[in-house]
């Protein structure tokens, strides 16, 4: 009977498997202190001068334009043929939204619709109702819009 000799590098905890394990720990370990420690390679304490806060409001001209552009949709629709939401989008400032009901209402001549949307803007996703009716030219005049809780 022959005996085969079997080589050492094969088996799992011979010399080539703990050299693995070596290099694995070595590229490892330096790492693992930017994990535990926070990134705080040199001990230095945090910056505290620098602070985050909500994003500014926008300002007049920008959320006019946004109410501006809803109006002309709940104005421009065909409530006999509008059954499911109505998008809108505003290609000036980005933002868009759903007007999700829509209820007409006439008196004395006057036409005036009632809505509730919603806005998709970098602010965030917000809730607003709204009113908008014909002035005696037939022109659309939006009589508010404001933002609900």
């Amino acid at each position: 009977m022959r005996d085969i000799a079997k080589s050492n590098e094969r088996k799992k905890g011979g010399p080539l498997g703990k050299s693995r394990l070596l290099i694995v720990l070595a590229a490892t370990l330096p790492i693992s202190g930017c994990f535990g420690g926070g990134m705080d390679l040199f001990g230095s304490d945090v910056d505290r001068s620098i602070s985050t806060n909500t994003v500014a409001q926008k300002n007049t001209a920008e959320g006019r334009s946004d109410e501006l552009t809803v109006q002309n949709a709940v104005s421009s629709a065909d409530l006999s043929r509008t059954s499911s939401p109505l998008p809108w989008a505003n290609a000036t400032t980005g933002s868009a939204g759903v007007v999700t009901a829509i209820e007409e209402q006439k008196s004395n001549g006057v036409v005036c619709r009632n809505f509730s949307t919603t806005r998709h803007s970098y602010e965030g996703i917000a809730y607003f109702s709204g009113k908008t009716c014909t002035a005696g030219s037939g022109q659309w005049q939006l009589m508010s819009f404001s933002r609900q809780p």
